[in-house]
C-alpha cells in the first residue's frame, strides 16, 4: 500500500489536477437523480444529521433539474423514511435508537420533507427508498431502461454513503455516471473528499457543476 502525509482534501486536489484515467462522458440522455435532498440531512438548524459542503448545493441542483426537464428526460427526487417500527430499516436500523438515528426519519416526519428550497416540479418523479443506493428494491432502473437513458447524473448526499452506492450501482448497470462536485455533500471533509478521489478513479466522472451544465446545454443545440 502506498502511504502518503497528505489530507483527504490534498489528495482530492490532486486526483482532480492529474486525471490518470479516460473520462467515461456524456451519452446522449441523461436523467438526474437528486438522493434525499430531505430536512434530515440539510435543515441544519434543525437536525444534528444535517449538513452542507456548498452552500449553493440545492441551488445547482435545481438548475441542472431544470435543464434535464427542459430536455424531456426523468428528474428524480428520492427521499428516505420509514415505518413507525422501524423494521423496513432492517439491520441497518438497529445500531442505535436515538431520536436522530436512520429509522427514526418516519413517513410524514419533517425530517422526511424535502428542502423546501429543492425545486421539485410536479412532472418529476418523486422515489422512496430505504437503503443507501436508490436502485435497491425501487423501479429506478426499469425507469431508466423505459427512457433509454445511458448517463446519470447524481446528487444529493451523503458522499461516503449513498452518492457512492449510487454511482457503483449506477455503473454496475451500464450507464456513465456523473458527480457534479458542488451538488454533493457530506458530514465531514475526510469521507467527502476521500469518496470524490475514489469514484474519479473507479466509477464515475466527477465534474464541475459548470461542465454539467454546458453538456446538457450542448444537448439542446
Amino acid at each position: 500500500m502506498e502511504t502518503s502525509n497528505l489530507t483527504a482534501r490534498q489528495y482530492w486536489e490532486q486526483v482532480k489536477a492529474n486525471p490518470n484515467r479516460a473520462k467515461f462522458g456524456f451519452g446522449a440522455r441523461p436523467a438526474i437523480v437528486n438522493i434525499d435532498v430531505q430536512r434530515a440531512y440539510t435543515d441544519l438548524g434543525a437536525f444534528k444529521t444535517a449538513y452542507e459542503t456548498d452552500p449553493r448545493q440545492i441551488e445547482h441542483i435545481n438548475a441542472l433539474s431544470a435543464q434535464v426537464r427542459a430536455l424531456g428526460l426523468p428528474v428524480v427526487w428520492t427521499y428516505v423514511a420509514y415505518l413507525e417500527s422501524g423494521e423496513d430499516a432492517g439491520t441497518w436500523g438497529t445500531r442505535t435508537n436515538t431520536p436522530d438515528s436512520l429509522q427514526n426519519i418516519k413517513h410524514g416526519s419533517e425530517r422526511a420533507q424535502f428542502d423546501p428550497r429543492a425545486d421539485v416540479q410536479p412532472g418529476d418523479i418523486v422515489m422512496h427508498k430505504r437503503m443507501a443506493s436508490p436502485f435497491f428494491e425501487t423501479n429506478l432502473w426499469s425507469l431508466l431502461t423505459f427512457h433509454k437513458i445511458d448517463t446519470l447524473i447524481i446528487t444529493g448526499g451523503s458522499t461516503s454513503g449513498c452518492i457512492r452506492a449510487c454511482v457503483i450501482d449506477s455503473l454496475s448497470r451500464g450507464y456513465r455516471s456523473i458527480v457534479p462536485e458542488e451538488c454533493v455533500a457530506d458530514k465531514h471533509e475526510i469521507p467527502h473528499f476521500a469518496n470524490l478521489s475514489d469514484i474519479m478513479l473507479k466509477y464515475g466522472d466527477v465534474e464541475s457543476v459548470d461542465h454539467v451544465a454546458a453538456q446538457l446545454q450542448a444537448l439542446r443545440a
